[in-house]
């Protein structure tokens, strides 16, 4: 597709630029909890940080869904926004890499827009499609580190607690997906009218929403 090599360089761009030392808030509370409950605890942060409060992760989501009617092939690009996000999760949260929300937020926003253009202008998925979703991954790990760095992080338990998030984070991801697939791509994706009177729409829809976040992000600025 046209430009997409120039938006994986912007998104490397924007990985490197906004690599700088940050501060991570420690959470004294969960420094004296046992690790069942702070297991508990950053898991449920994850999946609610999805479901409900994620509805921009969450259309992000659907829109790698309606591009192939095949579940190993959404679940590749799933596996490939997971690791992607997981790695800037982690490295965020670290504070080797922090970048301030006021570049992520448009940019994950503008994630969604590119995306769903991509169900509208291309019939089948391309494999350079998994790299784009992975740049964007990277972005949205650097979201999720936002929202995790809220609440902080015990000292004694930090990979506990990361890797509880994510696995909350990749939970919730796996819901959306199922939903989508079961209400959606199974009964539908093999009818005759199931790219026009349902996945144009609904990519237009969600550029749409997209496409207003991110000008509201910006201005914002």
């Amino acid at each position: 597709m046209p430009g997409t090599k120039h938006i994986v360089l912007l998104l490397i761009a924007v990985c490197i630029a906004s690599a700088v030392w940050g501060h991570t808030i420690i959470n004294y509370a969960m420094e004296k909890a046992p690790a069942h409950e702070v297991i508990g605890y950053y898991f449920r942060m994850g999946v609610t940080h999805i479901i409900p409060e994620g509805f921009d992760h969450i259309l992000f989501i659907i829109s790698l869904c309606l591009l192939s009617n095949k579940i190993r092939t959404i679940f590749w690009q799933a596996t490939a926004f997971t690791v992607a996000h997981s790695v800037t999760l982690a490295l965020s949260m670290k504070n080797i890499l922090v970048a301030p929300g006021a570049v992520v937020e448009p940019v994950i926003s503008l994630s969604i827009v590119f995306v769903a253009i991509e169900n509208i202008v291309l019939n089948e998925l391309k494999a350079w499609r998994i790299l784009v979703v992975f740049m964007f991954g990277l972005i949205h790990g650097m979201g999720f580190a936002s929202a995790l760095n809220g609440v902080g992080l015990p000292r004694n338990q930090f990979f506990t607690s990361v890797l509880s998030f994510n696995l909350g984070v990749e939970a919730g991801q796996i819901i959306v997906i199922l939903l989508v697939f079961g209400l959606i791509i199974l009964p539908f994706g093999k009818k005759y009218f199931y790219r026009k009177r349902i996945v144009y729409p609904l990519s237009v829809i969600i550029a749409m929403i997209a496409a207003y976040w991110t000008v509201e992000r910006i201005m914002v600025l």
